[in-house]
C-alpha cells in the first residue's frame, strides 16, 4: 500500500503536502514536464511509508491511497512511478520558502475552484 498524487494536482501544486511527509517522498519533476510528466508532484511508490499525512494536507483532493483510487484516476499510480523510473528527471519536492527562511503557503482554493478542477478532469 502507498499513496498516490492524482492528476488532481496538475497545475495546482499547493506542496502542504511536502511539509508533513516524514520521509520526503514526494517529488517533483526538474525541468518543464512533457506529457507523459505533467506538471504534478509525484509520491515514489517504494519510499512512501503509507503514514497518511499527506492526504488531509492537499486541498485538492489530489491524493488517494493506492486501493482508494476512484477508477477514473487508476492510471495515475503509475504517473507516479515515474519518479523511481526515471530519478535524474526529478527531484525531492521542498516547501517554498521566503528570503527569511518562512514557508510561503499557497491560498487555500475556494470550493468552486476544487469542484471546477474535479470537474475539468471528469471525477466527481
Amino acid at each position: 500500500m502507498t499513496y498516490v498524487i492524482t492528476r488532481l494536482c496538475i497545475d495546482c501544486v499547493d506542496r502542504g503536502c511536502v511539509e508533513v511527509c516524514p520521509v520526503e517522498c514526494i517529488y517533483e519533476p526538474l525541468h518543464a514536464a512533457p506529457p507523459e510528466r505533467p506538471a504534478m508532484l509525484y509520491i515514489h511508490p517504494t519510499q512512501c511509508i503509507s503514514c497518511g499525512a499527506c492526504e488531509p494536507e492537499c486541498p485538492w483532493g489530489a491524493i488517494y491511497e493506492d486501493r482508494e483510487l476512484p477508477d477514473l484516476l487508476q492510471a495515475d499510480a503509475a504517473i507516479n512511478v515515474l519518479c523511481e523510473e526515471h530519478p535524474s528527471a526529478f527531484a525531492v519536492a521542498v516547501p517554498v520558502r521566503d528570503a527569511t527562511g518562512q514557508i510561503i503557503r499557497k491560498s487555500r482554493p475556494s470550493v468552486p475552484a476544487v469542484a471546477a478542477n474535479r470537474s475539468r478532469w471528469g471525477v466527481k
